[in-house]
């Protein structure tokens, strides 16, 4: 009988990294109010930071806010702000200035995402995933970097891995994180000089989010099947690479892209089902708008 497979453990940042670490910093984050996002604000808030999250739906980030002060002990406010709008993000960090006075860490996490093949993809579709992920990014960028130099702090976005190899009913994400993969890169030449650091986070199929419960749908297979570490990740994971990445230990790391994945990424597993999807994608398309 062949032995079971490893299961990776789930270990919390706090059980290696000493929960004072971030004591005194400010945290920003576009996207925070729910999913990854959520995760890595509840994981550098546990180390001592107070944080803003920045969402368009009001009331949800009011509801993540008060749960992530709850949970963490330390103070979250959400603020409401498109982060296609240049001009919503600096009225966001004009108010984090307010509150807190400063900022020293950024995450870009605002995304969109669906599932469809070039051939039923709209303009207007794939341009929406372009202003929210990239512009959303860039504009995110532009309104915090004055206060990020005076701070000599540190800017995460989060990315995919779907632009590594071409990832069927993904065009507009993977050109999307493509190109925030580029930005990090040109952002970390630029303002290392000026004592700032950008790297990019990149999760591979986190359970429970809303994507990779649409992917799974469509792809009709068990994704655990194809992780070398035997599981799902947790938004745990995510967490615990965040701190990471804006503690100190990293202070010489800039211009990278960390995946935490599992190790899916090297066995080129299609997230959705090929090539039957690519000949016949309206079964798959319901199955994935029924969730």
């Amino acid at each position: 009988m062949a032995p079971k497979p490893f299961i990776a453990p789930i270990v919390e940042s706090t059980a290696v990294f000493k929960p004072d670490i971030f004591n005194g910093k400010v945290l920003f984050c576009t996207g925070g109010g729910s999913g990854i996002g959520r995760g890595m604000v509840y994981a550098v808030m546990k180390h001592g930071a107070n944080a803003v999250i920045v969402g368009r739906n009001a009331q949800r980030l009011e509801q993540a806010a008060e749960e992530l002060s709850k949970e963490t002990g330390r103070v979250c406010i959400g603020v409401p702000a498109d982060v296609r709008k240049p001009e919503q993000l600096r009225a966001a960090v004009d108010k984090t200035i307010e509150k807190f006075g400063w900022i020293d860490f950024v995450i870009n996490a605002a995304a969109g995402n669906f599932l469809s093949p070039i051939s039923g993809l709209s303009e207007n579709g794939f341009r929406t995933v372009i202003e929210i992920d990239v512009l959303g990014t860039y504009n995110s960028i532009k309104a915090t970097l004055p206060y990020i130099r005076k701070s000599k702090g540190s800017y995460i976005h989060v990315s995919t891995t779907m632009h590594y190899r071409a990832t069927p009913w993904q065009v507009h994400v993977s050109a999307a994180k493509a190109a925030i993969d580029a930005t990090s890169a040109v952002l970390a030449v630029e303002e290392g000089p000026h004592g700032v650091r950008s790297n990019v986070l990149t999760p591979g199929p986190i359970g429970g989010t809303e994507g990779m419960v649409r992917l799974m749908a469509a792809q009709d297979t068990r994704m655990e099947d194809a992780i070398a570490l035997g599981r799902m990740g947790d938004n745990h994971d995510c967490g615990s690479a965040t701190v990471f990445l804006f503690s100190d230990v990293a202070s010489w790391v800039s211009g990278q892209v960390l995946v935490v994945d599992g190790g899916t990424n090297h066995l080129s597993v299609p997230y959705v089902k090929y090539p039957d999807a690519m000949l016949d994608p309206e079964p798959y398309k319901k199955k994935a708008a029924k969730l």
